[in-house]
């Protein structure tokens, strides 16, 4: 078991919190990180870029002039691509990049970053995130009182629109509920606040 120290919103130790091994713990996979990252980055790709090809372009129909008798290389159409205004060979057509794995994959994969986290003392429990006031100044001082300002990605146990709010206009700032947590994210950003709820939320899931 890991012990990690528990937190108040005034940034004040009031206690701990064990994790599980399981997840918190386990063998570090770069590979497999790799491959998630990878997928996570193809799926978000819009795919939209495309060209004309011969067939697209406006004009053919009639051959531009005979084929024999005028001195000029032969031309069946002006749609070619060897003339200006033709169409595009092997250009890129709208496609979709997005693929799937496996589950268990995406499982390792985060208990990998997260045990790469819990290593380089990244994470942060919060036992439990509340708002006086529901501005961008409380969250401010509440992330400075846990030394968690640079990059913070703050994990709670379920959605949260004030939170969310309020997070969007701090720079480099994220927020998620445990059902959308991923590899990426957890990299992509520096520092992890989660609550207890989530954590044992997250435990439930991953284990």
């Amino acid at each position: 078991m890991i012990d990690l120290l528990l937190h108040n919103v005034k940034g004040e130790e009031i206690g701990e919190v064990s994790l599980k091994d399981a997840i918190f713990n386990a063998k570090i996979n770069k590979y497999l990180v790799h491959q998630v990252v990878k997928r996570h980055l193809a799926n978000k790709r819009r795919g939209t870029a495309s060209t004309k090809n011969r067939s697209d372009v406006s004009g053919g129909g009639a051959k531009p002039w005979k084929q024999k008798g005028t001195g000029r290389a032969r031309a069946g159409t002006n749609r070619s691509p060897i003339w200006v205004g033709g169409g595009t060979v092997f250009g890129p057509t709208p496609r979709d990049y997005s693929y799937s794995l496996p589950q268990k994959m995406k499982i390792a994969s985060l208990k990998s970053v997260l045990s790469n986290k819990i290593k380089n003392n990244e994470i942060i429990v919060l036992d439990k995130l509340t708002l006086e006031k529901k501005k961008t100044k409380n969250m401010v001082e509440i992330l400075t009182n846990l030394k968690a300002s640079k990059k913070p990605l703050i994990i709670l146990e379920k959605e949260d629109n004030d939170i969310k709010r309020v997070v969007n206009n701090i720079q480099g700032a994220m927020v998620l509920p445990v059902s959308k947590i991923n590899t990426y994210d957890l990299i992509n950003q520096k520092i992890i606040v989660i609550t207890e709820n989530a954590l044992k939320k997250i435990e439930e899931v991953l284990v």
